[in-house]
């Protein structure tokens, strides 16, 4: 699955009391979103897979979002 990005976008993953907290700019949310949904039209299996190394804030927890079913 191919993942694209708006320009500019920022997001961070933090773990506050066991929750998961997905904080982003717009730009970040517009991504998210164009993803989710290339997630929803894929296969039961498909995920993504976020970390700073690759598209997260410095200090981002891991974050994988996955297709179930």
């Amino acid at each position: 699955m191919e993942v694209n990005w708006v320009d500019g976008f920022e997001i961070r993953v933090t773990v506050d009391s066991g929750a998961a907290v997905i904080s982003a700019n717009r730009e970040g949310l517009l991504s998210l979103a164009e993803q989710l949904a290339a997630l929803a039209d894929g296969q039961p299996g498909d995920h993504i897979h976020y970390d700073e190394l690759t598209s997260l804030e410095e200090g981002s927890a891991e974050l994988i979002i996955e297709r179930i079913s």
